[in-house]
C-alpha cells in the first residue's frame, strides 16, 4: 500500500466559501477519493488560514474578537464541506496551539541552520490587504492590485525581519529544471520560471502592529517582538499538520501533492521550497495549480462583488450532481465558467438522460426478463471497445499526465454513451420476444449491468452518494467505495439481484409559463 498525502490551500477566514474554493475542494477530493480505489494509504488535509491583518480588520468591523470570528467562518466551511461530502482526514487551523509552535520551531530551525536567512530591514512599500502582500510595480494597474481591484493599496513603512529568498534563487531554477513536474500545468511553471528569470526580491517575515499572529520568535534588534508574516504562518500549515516538530512526522512528509489555485503559485513554488530548503527539510513532490472559476466571464470575488450563492448551487439538482457538474465544465488545468444555463444543460444530458436512464432501463429489463437476477453470460467483444476509455480514465486521474479530471469524466461520458447507443442496436425487448434468442438476450443484460457496475465504480470519486445507490440497486457486494481498480478487469456481476428504484437524476421540471 502506497501512502499518498496532499492538500489544498487552507482558506483565508475572511468571508463564506464561494465556488471557487468549492472547486478546488472537490477536484482534491476526486482525487483523494480515486487513490483510496487504487489502494493507497491516503491523507487528505484542508483547514482555515486565520491570521493576518485581513482578518483583523473583518472582525473588527464586525464588532467581534478575531477568535470568535474565526470560529464562526470556520464553522461554515466545515458544515459546506460536509454538505459536499468531502472527505478529508484533517482540518487544521491556524489558531491551534500545535500549529503555532510548529511555525516557530521552523522559523528557529531556518535562523539556526542558515543564520544569514533572516537579517532586520527598514521597508516602504504598497501592501494589499487583500492578499496579505506587499505589490511590485507589475501587480498594480491603475493604483490598485490587479487581484482585489476594490481595495485600497497601503503604503507601509516599518521594520521587520527579512528573508534572504534572493539567495535561494539558483537553487529554485535548477530544482524547475531538473523536476520539471514540480510545478504543473506546464502554462503555470513557464510563469514561474519568468519570475525567477526577473530575479527575486527578499520578502518580509515578520509585521509590526500586528496584534493577530503567531508571535515571531526573533526579537529586533531593539527588543520588539513582531508577528509572524501570515505567508510564513499559512504555508507551515502543511507541515505541522504531520506533527511537525515531534519525532515521527517524516511518517508522513513530504507531501505528494499539494492543491492550490493559480494566484498563490508563487508562495508555493518559491518561498515554500526555499523555506524548506533553508530549514534542510524535504519538498513536496508536486504543486498542481488549478484554474478560476468565472461567471459571465468574471472571475468570482467576494470584495468585486462577483458571487453565486453555492448553497442555491448545491442544492439544485444535489451535492453529487453539483460535483460532477462542477468538474465536467471546469477544465483543472486552466479556467471555465459557470452559469445555470450550462448546469442543467448537462445535468440533464449526462446524468439524467445518459448515465441515469440508461442504469434504470438496463435494471427494468433484468427485473422484467430475469426475474430480477443478473444471467451468467460471455463478455461480447462490442464491450471491449470500453478498455481504451478505461486506460484514458486513469492517464487523466493518476498523476503521471496530470491532474486532468475532466478527462476522466469525458471518457466515463464516453462509455455511457456506447452502453446507450449498444441498447439501441441490440434492441433487448425485441429479442425477448423470440424464445430462441434467450442467450442472446442474457448477454445483452449482463453486459449492460456489468458497463453499468465499472461505470459506477470509475464515478464512484466524483458521486461518491449517488454511486452508492447505484451500486446497491445493482447488488454489487459490500461498498462502491471499497471496491479496487485492480479488480474491475475480472468484475462478475453473475447472481446479482438488482432493484430498480427510483429515478437516480430526476429531469429538471420545465420552466412555467408566465
Amino acid at each position: 500500500m502506497s501512502r499518498f498525502y496532499l492538500t489544498t490551500a487552507i482558506d483565508y477566514a475572511n468571508g463564506d466559501p464561494h465556488l471557487g474554493h468549492a472547486l478546488e475542494k472537490i477536484g482534491a477530493d476526486v482525487i483523494a477519493r480515486y487513490r483510496r480505489l487504487c489502494g493507497d494509504d491516503v491523507h487528505l488535509l484542508i483547514g482555515m488560514d486565520e491570521h493576518g491583518q485581513k482578518v483583523q480588520q473583518t472582525a473588527a468591523k464586525d464588532g467581534v474578537a478575531p477568535q470568535a470570528f474565526t470560529d464562526t467562518i470556520a464553522a461554515r466551511f466545515q458544515a459546506t464541506w460536509a454538505k459536499l461530502g468531502i472527505s478529508y482526514d484533517q482540518f487544521i487551523r491556524t489558531t491551534e496551539v500545535h500549529h503555532k509552535a510548529g511555525v516557530q520551531a521552523l522559523i528557529r530551525m531556518i535562523a539556526e541552520r542558515n543564520p544569514d536567512d533572516f537579517y532586520e530591514r527598514s521597508y516602504t512599500g504598497m501592501y494589499c490587504v487583500g492578499c496579505e502582500a506587499f505589490k511590485q510595480d507589475a501587480d498594480i494597474v491603475d493604483g490598485t492590485c490587479v487581484l482585489h481591484p476594490t481595495r485600497v493599496l497601503e503604503e507601509v513603512e516599518e521594520r521587520n525581519w527579512f528573508f534572504r529568498l534572493s539567495k535561494y534563487q539558483p537553487f529554485l531554477q535548477e530544482l524547475l529544471a531538473s523536476h520539471p513536474t514540480f510545478i504543473e500545468p506546464e502554462s503555470r511553471r513557464n510563469e514561474i520560471l519568468g519570475l525567477l528569470n526577473q530575479g527575486l526580491d527578499d520578502i518580509s517575515a515578520s509585521r509590526a502592529r500586528l496584534d493577530w499572529a503567531v508571535p515571531f520568535p526573533l526579537p529586533l534588534s531593539n527588543g520588539e517582538t513582531q508577528g509572524t508574516y501570515v505567508w510564513f504562518d499559512a504555508l507551515p500549515s502543511y507541515l505541522t499538520a504531520t506533527g511537525f516538530p515531534d519525532a515521527g512526522f517524516d511518517a508522513r512528509w513530504p507531501a505528494d501533492l499539494h492543491i492550490i489555485g493559480k494566484d498563490i503559485t508563487r508562495f508555493h513554488v518559491v518561498i515554500w521550497p526555499a523555506m524548506l530548503q533553508a530549514a534542510g527539510l524535504p519538498l513536496p513532490r508536486q504543486v498542481w495549480a488549478h484554474g478560476f472559476v468565472q461567471l459571465g466571464g468574471e472571475r468570482f470575488s467576494k470584495s468585486a462583488g462577483v458571487k453565486l450563492d453555492l448553497g442555491e448551487a448545491i442544492d439544485r439538482f444535489g451535492a453529487d450532481a453539483f460535483r460532477y457538474v462542477l468538474l465536467r465544465e471546469v477544465p483543472f488545468d486552466g479556467d471555465g465558467n459557470f452559469s445555470w444555463e450550462r448546469f442543467e444543460e448537462r445535468y440533464t444530458s449526462d446524468l439524467a438522460n445518459a448515465f441515469g436512464n440508461l442504469a434504470s432501463r438496463a435494471m427494468a429489463m433484468v427485473e422484467k426478463y430475469c426475474g430480477g437476477v443478473v444471467p451468467a453470460a460471455a463478455r461480447p467483444d462490442a464491450e471491449r471497445e470500453d478498455d481504451a476509455d478505461v486506460a484514458a480514465y486513469h492517464a487523466a486521474m493518476h498523476g503521471e499526465q496530470g491532474w486532468l479530471l475532466h478527462d476522466g469524466l469525458s471518457a466515463v461520458y464516453r462509455m455511457t454513451q456506447r452502453a446507450n447507443e449498444y441498447t439501441a442496436a441490440t434492441a433487448p425487448w425485441t429479442v425477448a420476444k423470440d424464445p430462441s434468442r434467450r442467450a442472446d438476450l442474457e448477454q445483452i443484460l449482463a453486459s449492460l449491468i456489468r458497463r453499468i457496475a465499472t461505470q459506477t465504480v470509475l464515478l464512484a470519486p466524483f458521486m461518491p452518494q449517488k454511486t452508492e445507490q447505484v451500486w446497491a440497486q445493482l447488488g454489487g457486494p459490500g461498498r462502491v467505495s471499497a471496491q479496487r481498480f485492480d479488480a474491475l478487469t475480472a468484475l462478475d456481476v453473475t447472481g446479482w439481484t438488482v432493484s430498480k428504484g427510483e429515478p437516480l437524476f430526476p429531469r429538471p421540471e420545465p420552466a412555467k409559463a408566465s
